[in-house]
């Protein structure tokens, strides 16, 4: 016999509770999505190979190390999509959508990075992800910072805090860049091989470092705040009253960065708190939702300036604290008792399915079994069809309610 493929390295198939954890992050997103009035979109999987290198830059890891790019057979370089916004940003532009401007839009779907497979983390992928287009008001990024705290609360996840941060404007974050290029450099031979080759590309990209060596240096690393112009100052505060105003409970992490050149202002992650159950199964640095404001971005895919935010999520992440969810009873069940009576159950399943209910057929394996299986199933009613004496007999098992609306529907 021939030998049965195996799932790639880094995929999973997802089935019974998990699926349904998953399936309940998807529908709470768009239930909270339709609650702030963000315009659903559908994006291609995979896009120009240009789009991701030149917004999300050559330096970084993903566009270096962990892209999926092939050759089409006109020998155009493509590349499956490792995030969203680079998407919905060239997509904004090569559509018009800046006569909807500002544009709050939400997507959800799977992302392809290679990267090692490890605890929540996939080749594919799934995020859920929110946009404000043509928005450069701080009330833009209160409004985004909203919806992720409602969304989380809604799932079900406590332990979870905001860490907020600004990258200034772009005067501030230029004078910031050259004094962390200084500071980091003085001590360039005891940097990390990667750090050490960030540094003149990317050197915020170094704050974010786990290696042991670096984080020697990064705790005495000259900070953003003595940086920050008037109007930076004034857009930080803005955003944090917003948020006091809100009802969203935050903390400030100056350490907190982005390190792609487009971004600005506002930079920001959900994080479990230490101790917390979130921590317990994802790991107390684990990033739970996260974005920021990046007002760049157009300018390098060929666009006006243009100010938009956004954040992302990983479903696997979420449905992972979320925790399993059983999958719910049938509303009712039909079971066909006599195979003679098949037509009218049939009949009765449709008519229960047009009017709401989860309905299932239970019509194979032995007549005398089924409707001790549809028992044992749980469902809240069940609708039994029989021949006897040649005529065919009905039955219902419900309560009292809900057994005088079923009648009512099948007559």
């Amino acid at each position: 016999m021939p030998k049965t493929p195996q799932a790639i390295r880094g995929t999973q198939d997802i089935f019974g509770a998990d699926a349904e954890a998953f399936a309940f992050v998807v529908e709470t997103f768009e239930r909270v999505r339709k609650l702030y009035r963000f315009r659903r979109v559908e994006m291609p999987v995979f896009e120009k190979t240009e789009v991701f290198s030149r917004a999300i830059g050559e330096t970084t890891d993903v566009v270096s190390k962990e892209m999926y790019s092939f050759d089409d057979r006109g020998g155009e370089s493509l590349t499956l999509r490792p995030e969203f916004t680079a998407g919905i940003a060239r997509a904004y532009l090569s559509n018009g959508w800046q006569q909807h401007a500002p544009l709050k839009v939400g997507t959800h779907g799977p992302l392809f990075r290679y990267e090692r497979p490890q605890k929540g983390r996939y080749r594919q992928f799934h995020q859920i992800d929110a946009e404000i287009l043509g928005a450069g008001e701080p009330q833009a990024d209160v409004e985004l910072l909203a919806m992720a705290d409602q969304l989380l609360k809604e799932l079900g996840i406590a332990g979870v805090t905001l860490h907020l941060n600004t990258l200034g404007d772009g005067d501030s974050r230029e004078a910031w860049r050259a004094a962390l290029v200084e500071h980091f450099r003085a001590v360039k031979d005891e940097l990390s091989e990667d750090s050490q080759e960030r540094l003149e590309k990317n050197p915020l990209r170094i704050l974010d470092s786990k290696d042991r060596r670096d984080q020697r240096f990064v705790a005495d690393a000259p900070k953003i705040d003595d940086f920050l112009t008037d109007e930076a100052k004034a857009f930080f505060e803005a955003v944090t009253s917003g948020l006091d105003a809100a009802g969203v409970k935050w903390t400030r992490a100056e350490s907190l960065v982005r390190g792609l050149d487009y971004y600005r202002h506002t930079a920001f992650e959900f994080i479990p708190d230490e101790g917390s159950e979130a921590a317990g199964k994802l790991g107390s640095q684990s990033t739970i939702l996260g974005g920021g404001r990046y007002d760049g971005l157009m300018e390098s895919l060929g666009g006006a300036p243009t100010p938009a935010v956004g954040w992302a999520a990983g479903i696997e992440r979420l449905a992972m604290l979320v925790g399993e969810r059983g999958e719910p009873n049938a509303d009712a069940i039909v079971v066909v008792e006599n195979d003679a009576a098949m037509a009218s159950a049939i009949a009765a399943l449709g008519t229960l399915r047009a009017a709401g209910f989860s309905a299932e057929l239970y019509a194979s394996g032995s007549p005398r079994k089924r409707f001790d299986k549809a028992v044992k199933a749980g469902a809240d009613a069940i609708v039994a069809f029989d021949v006897r004496d040649g005529a065919e007999n009905r039955r219902i098992k419900a309560e009292d309610a809900e057994r005088t609306r079923i009648e009512g529907l099948l007559g």
